[in-house]
């Protein structure tokens, strides 16, 4: 146990309200000098906006703390693409593309890829169908999802994530999907790299047993679940078993040391 990844929604904070104890908790890691990396499938808002709304919570991250999939896939994309690129996402989260030859809506020119994100209820049947024609539009044509999150927990209850849409695209276009965000491995593999420890030595804190957890195992992680956010009891009766189960990240410096204690670390 050498570092730690951290999701946020659903762990450090459940809507526009942090998790009670969280700000102590992350106070504590940064106390005890342990690596870590903030990591989400945020892609409604740019790394910045993340940002402030930790600071109103009393939280400070700087950007670079944060590994989003907005960011990473516009790494990828100025490394390994050339051409229009068409963005379905929330506006704010453009800023993250500056740089890149963004498609102008034209559907008589081809596109060399095409972004899905989160773009909650801005998706239309004919949004949805503009990406399908952009992504028909050549036979090289690549589709990069934003992570492939089913659904998260806002305040008014479960809602449809990016992923459903990445495939009903895939399904309709017969293109895979580049997924760029957990549960992608090599989005957990870029947070172990990035802290300089190996996948074996990282625990994944989240709430979601099929991405987080599931996710960050299969990657090589531990994947530690914790009882907020979009948990369900019954996420403990399937086939995937977390390294461990805490009740909140409140619970988490209590757990590393007695980890520590015990001689697992």
């Amino acid at each position: 146990m050498r570092a730690l990844l951290l999701d946020l929604d659903g762990v450090v904070y459940q809507g526009e309200q942090p998790i009670p104890g969280a700000a102590d908790a992350l106070a504590w890691i940064r106390a005890k000098a342990i690596p870590h990396l903030f990591v989400t499938n945020t892609s409604s808002r740019p790394r910045s906006a993340l940002c402030d709304k930790l600071a109103r919570m009393g939280i400070e991250v700087q950007a670079d703390a944060l590994l989003t999939p907005p960011a990473a896939a516009a790494r990828w994309l100025k490394a390994n693409s050339e051409g229009p690129v068409a963005l379905f996402v929330a506006e704010a989260t453009r800023t993250e593309f500056e740089g890149l030859p963004l498609w102008d809506g034209d559907e008589s020119r081809p596109v060399a890829a095409v972004v899905v994100g989160d773009l909650g209820e801005g998706w239309t049947f004919q949004r949805l169908n503009q990406a399908f024609r952009c992504l028909t539009s050549t036979p090289d044509t690549r589709l990069i999802a934003l992570g492939m999150t089913r659904y998260w927990r806002s305040d008014q209850g479960l809602v449809l994530d990016t992923g459903p849409f990445v495939a009903a695209l895939q399904y309709a276009s017969g293109v895979e999907p580049l997924v760029i965000g957990k549960p992608a491995p090599a989005f957990f593999r870029a947070g172990a790299e990035a802290l300089g420890v190996e996948a074996g030595e990282l625990w994944m804190i989240g709430d979601d047993i099929r991405g987080d957890v599931e996710g960050a195992q299969k990657a090589g992680l531990k994947g530690v679940l914790v009882r907020t956010g979009k948990f369900q009891p019954r996420d403990l009766e399937g086939d995937v078993r977390p390294d461990a189960v805490l009740d909140s990240i409140a619970d988490l410096p209590r757990w590393w040391q007695e980890s520590a204690d015990a001689g697992t670390q």
